[in-house]
């Protein structure tokens, strides 16, 4: 039976694109500071297997601490950008609750979280990494783009019930990213081998890429040509994930 979207919150509005033929998986991917799901729901658009569900929610508006309290889309407030900056960890857990929502969903409504893969773009992809480190629900692989691990300081200790200790983590990030600088994303890489399998975490960085969704779309979308950042690919008969770096 098909569970009601307006029961999950973030469901009800999220930008959805639907496989073309039995949706038997789940990408769900989370977009960054300011963004909404539109841009990524495109670019998955252009990726799509057609037997995956791409859901791509939009976060809700709040005021961001870190851009004089404007309101705009925030998975959770931010102070700062750095390492040590204070973290809102109310929010984070807030909202990491929210994606779980959205995980719980697609199981009631037959698909298994081995069969779905959670990702996402900066703020988007440190929800992600949050997100999968401390569900129950083993999922099939998280993806985290130009991002880094909220609350790091609890960690190891807040993934003792994660059923994610075994799921591949893939990090991609750009080396010219002014934002979040590529030396975060490999100490974040670093810290995820202390919380879960060493070997299932994967770190990838990119000469001449920047902090923007634009142009991590931009690679996405030439996915089939010459240029790539990821494809993710599951198995139609195995709940199994297959990296193409072309």
């Amino acid at each position: 039976m098909c569970g009601n979207n307006m029961s999950v919150p973030l469901l009800s509005e999220a930008v959805t694109v639907p496989g073309t033929e039995k949706e038997t998986a789940v990408v769900i991917f989370l977009h960054g500071l300011g963004d909404t799901g539109h841009g990524w729901a495109d670019a998955m658009t252009s990726i799509r297997l057609p037997y995956i569900k791409y859901i791509c929610p939009h976060a809700p508006r709040i005021p961001v601490t870190l851009n004089m309290k404007m309101n705009m889309p925030s998975w959770f407030d931010l102070i700062g950008l750095s390492p040590e900056s204070p973290e809102d960890e109310a929010g984070i857990k807030k909202a990491a609750e929210n994606i779980k929502a959205i995980i719980d969903h697609e199981v009631k409504n037959g698909i298994p979280s081995s069969r779905i893969i959670l990702g996402g773009f900066s703020q988007g992809g440190a929800l992600s990494l949050y997100t999968a480190l401390t569900s129950q629900q083993q999922l099939a692989a998280v993806v985290g783009l130009s991002c880094w691990l909220p609350l790091h300081k609890t960690f190891p200790q807040a993934a003792s019930g994660s059923g994610n200790k075994g799921t591949p983590i893939l990090q991609c990030h750009g080396e010219m990213d002014p934002m979040i600088p590529v030396q975060f994303g490999a100490m974040t890489a670093e810290k995820l081998k202390t919380i879960v399998s060493p070997q299932n975490v994967t770190f990838r960085t990119y000469p001449g890429l920047m902090h923007s969704s634009w142009a991590v779309c931009k690679f996405l979308t030439l996915l089939k040509r010459k240029y790539t950042i990821i494809c993710w690919q599951i198995f139609k008969k195995h709940a199994k994930l297959t990296y193409l770096f072309i």
